[in-house]
This record gives structure tokens, sequence and C-alpha cells, in this order.
């Protein structure tokens, strides 16, 4: 919590941990549109004055610290960026695969924690919660 941003009339740090979910967890072609949607995420968060500060993308799941000025609501934020980049993939990536409706690449609902002094916290748990995944895997492997 060392920089603060500013408006004309408040001074702010606002961060949130948000996690969102393809629709029905599509783990394949997740895994093909990967490597495109971190420039959209943070193109769309910039054009709300939003700001990704950190995020992972998992083979079924989206982490993301999320910088949001308070002028705008969380939601508005989330939705925005779920539902332009899924118009984005529907334009860019559509074609290549059946049942994938722009509209609905990504599942409706979200979570969202305030980040608050925990900051350095969540930044690791977002950077190493792949790698926990695959430890998990491997644990039930065994059951």
């Amino acid at each position: 919590m060392d920089e603060y941003e500013s408006l004309s009339h408040s001074v702010w740090d606002c961060k949130y941990h948000v996690v969102f979910i393809p629709k029905c967890r599509r783990k394949l072609l997740y895994l093909e549109l990967r490597q495109h949607l971190g420039a959209v995420f943070k193109r769309l968060a910039a054009q709300r004055e939003s700001r990704v500060e950190e995020g992972h993308l998992m083979s079924d799941h989206v982490h993301m610290l999320l910088s949001v000025p308070p002028k705008y609501a969380v939601s508005q934020v989330v939705g925005y960026i779920k539902g332009k980049s899924a118009i984005h993939l529907a334009r860019t990536c559509g074609e290549r695969k059946r049942n994938f409706v722009g509209q609905h690449f990504w599942a409706r609902g979200y979570f969202v924690s305030t980040v608050g002094r925990d900051e350095t916290a969540i930044r690791d748990y977002i950077r190493n919660q792949e790698k926990e995944d695959q430890r998990m895997d491997q644990l039930q492997l065994w059951r």
C-alpha cells in the first residue's frame, strides 16, 4: 500500500481479488485461448480506468487482482471484462470451435474479495495457484 491513486476529489487504493470461470469449466477450449486472454483483460480493464495488478489464467478459471477506482462498482468492471472478452473470443476464435457462443463463454457468477492490507499474500496466492492445483490433482490420484 505504498502508492495511492487519485481522482479529482479523492485519493484511493481499492484492490479486489476476482475469480471467475468459463461456462461448464471447458478446459480444452480454455487452454487454447489462454495465451490471448491476458492482453485482452488488461486492455478492457484500462477502458474502465481499472488495472490488472496481478493475474493468472488457470486451465479452468481466472484469478485477477484488480485495482478499481471508487467511481465504478466492481460488478460493473467485472461484467464489462467478462462480456467484452467473450465477444472478442467469439469474433477471433469462434469459427474454429463448435458450441462456442460469445455471450455465453463465461459462467454468470464470480468471486470477489477486498484485498486490504493482505495484498502481498493475495499476489503470492495468485502466482502459486497453478502449482497448488497440480499438487492437489496428484494427491487425488492416490485415492
